[in-house]
C-alpha cells in the first residue's frame, strides 16, 4: 500500500462533470489499495471572480479580508469533491488548510509555510477515509486565515506529501507533462519522461508554467518525488526526482522562455564599494525580486549597472531607485519593457563544455542580438528583444536536437 498525494488544478474541477471525473480517478487509486490525500484548487475562474468582487467594493482591499475571501474558492471545490466520492461509495472527509494543520507566517496573500501539523489527516487516513484538502491556504501563527500566493495549491500538495512521507506527489494539470519547450511555440516539443529537481527549478524560474517555483523548491528541499500528469488522459507524465547519473547523459533537457520581463539601466554611477548594495537594498525594501544583474567595466571612475525585474513591477522598481535621490549619484536611469529571456537547461551542462558557444552561434546565425547573459551550473539565460523570443526558442530547440533527445530519454 502506498500513500499518494494528488493535486488537481482549477481546470480539472471547473464544472460538475469534471469534478465527477476527478472523483473517479481518486476512487480508482483508493480501490487499488493506496491511501490518498487529494488537494484541490478553486473551480475554473472562481478566484478571478472573487478578486473582481473585492475590487467592486474597495480600491484597496485589506489583505486579511482578501485571504478570508479568496480561501472560500478552494473550500467549495473540496466539499464538492468529498460529496462526489461519497456518491461513489467511498468514505471521504474534507479539510480546510487550517484543519489540515498547514501553519504559516503572518504575511497575508503571500504566506510562507512554517509547519505542518498533520495529526487530523493521519487519523482520517487510518480510519479508511480519503482525505480532501483545500489548497492555497493555511492558518497563521496568530490564528488568522492566510493564502499562499501564486501556485499555492501546488505548494500545499508538496508540503503535505513531505509531512506525511508520501511515496509520490502527483500534480494533475491540463497538459500531459513537462515538455522540451512550450508546444505552442515549438510544435516539435516532446514530453520529458524525467527531470531532476534542479532542472525543474531552473525551468520554473525561467518561464515554464507547469509547476510553481516555490513548490519545486519545497520538493527539492524535502526530497519529494513529483509526477506531473494530465487530468484528462491516463498516461505517464514527467517524473521529477533527485538527480541520478543517467540524467547527465542529456546535456540539454529543455529550452524555456519568458516575455514578462523588463530591464533597468542605471548609468554613470560611481565605481566604488556599496553602490550596488544601495540599489539592491532599495529594491529589497520595496519587496522586489531582481533576476539578472550586470555591471559594466569602469571607465574614468564611473560605470553602468543593468538589472531585470518582472514587467508588472517595473514602475515600482523605478520608483524605488529614483527614490534614492542624492544617495545614488548617477547620469540617468532608463527602462526597456520590450525584452524577454530564453534559457537552456540541462544537468549535463556541468560536465560538457561548449554549450554556451553553440547557443550563441545559433542565435548569431539568425541575427538575434544578446543584450545580457546569466548562467548557473545547469542553465544559460540570455536577454533578447521580445520579438525574437519565439524564433530563438525554435532555433535552439532544433540546434540541440531536443525532439530526438526527449525520445531517447523515453526509450523510443
Amino acid at each position: 500500500m502506498a500513500l499518494r498525494t494528488m493535486k488537481f488544478g482549477g481546470t480539472s474541477v471547473a464544472d460538475a462533470e469534471k469534478i465527477r471525473n476527478v472523483a473517479r480517478r481518486i476512487a480508482s487509486a483508493r480501490e487499488a489499495g493506496d491511501d490518498v490525500v487529494a488537494v484541490v484548487s478553486a473551480r475554473g475562474k472562481t478566484t478571478d471572480e472573487l478578486v473582481s468582487m473585492a475590487n467592486e467594493i474597495s480600491d484597496r482591499p485589506d489583505p486579511r479580508e482578501m485571504d478570508m475571501l479568496l480561501s472560500t474558492g478552494e473550500r467549495i471545490s473540496c466539499a464538492l469533491m468529498a460529496m462526489a466520492l461519497q456518491d461513489l461509495g467511498h468514505a471521504a472527509t474534507s479539510f480546510t488548510g487550517s484543519q489540515a494543520g498547514i501553519v504559516t507566517d503572518t504575511s497575508h496573500t503571500t504566506a510562507k509555510i512554517v509547519e505542518i501539523r498533520a495529526d487530523r489527516l493521519r487519523e482520517a487516513l487510518s480510519g479508511g477515509s480519503i482525505v480532501l484538502v483545500a489548497g492555497f491556504q493555511g492558518v497563521s501563527t496568530d490564528r488568522n486565515v492566510t493564502t499562499l500566493g501564486r501556485g499555492g495549491s501546488d505548494l500545499s500538495a508538496v508540503a503535505l506529501a513531505a509531512a506525511l512521507d508520501a511515496d509520490v506527489c502527483e500534480i494533475y494539470t491540463d497538459v500531459t507533462g513537462v515538455f522540451t519547450a512550450d508546444p505552442r511555440v515549438e510544435p516539435g516539443a516532446r514530453k520529458l519522461p524525467k527531470l531532476s529537481h534542479e532542472e525543474m527549478l531552473e525551468m520554473a524560474a525561467s518561464g515554464s508554467r507547469v509547476l510553481a517555483l516555490r513548490s519545486v523548491e519545497y520538493a527539492r528541499n524535502h526530497g519529494v518525488n513529483l509526477h506531473v500528469r494530465s487530468s484528462f488522459r491516463d498516461e505517464e507524465g514527467t517524473w521529477i526526482t533527485e538527480e541520478t547519473p543517467d540524467m547527465e547523459k542529456a546535456i540539454v533537457s529543455a529550452v524555456a522562455h519568458r516575455s514578462d520581463e523588463a530591464k533597468i539601466t542605471v548609468s554613470g554611477v560611481r565605481d566604488r564599494p556599496g553602490v550596488a548594495a544601495t540599489i539592491m537594498t532599495a529594491l529589497a525594501d520595496a519587496n522586489l525580486n531582481v533576476d539578472t544583474i550586470i555591471q559594466n567595466v569602469s571607465a574614468e571612475g564611473v560605470t553602468d549597472l543593468s538589472l531585470t525585474v518582472p514587467l508588472d513591477e517595473l514602475r515600482k522598481a523605478l520608483d524605488a531607485i529614483e527614490g534614492l535621490g542624492d544617495e545614488l549619484p548617477h547620469r540617468g536611469i532608463s527602462a526597456d519593457d520590450q525584452i524577454g529571456k530564453v534559457t537552456l537547461v540541462g544537468a549535463g551542462m556541468k560536465s560538457n563544455p561548449g554549450i554556451a558557444a553553440k547557443m550563441f552561434r545559433t542565435l548569431a546565425a539568425r541575427g538575434i542580438n544578446i543584450q545580457m547573459i546569466d548562467t548557473s551550473t545547469i542553465r544559460i539565460t540570455v536577454v533578447i528583444d521580445r520579438r525574437e523570443i519565439e524564433p530563438a526558442v525554435r532555433a535552439l530547440h532544433d540546434a540541440f536536437d531536443l525532439s530526438s533527445e526527449a525520445a531517447r530519454r523515453a526509450g523510443v
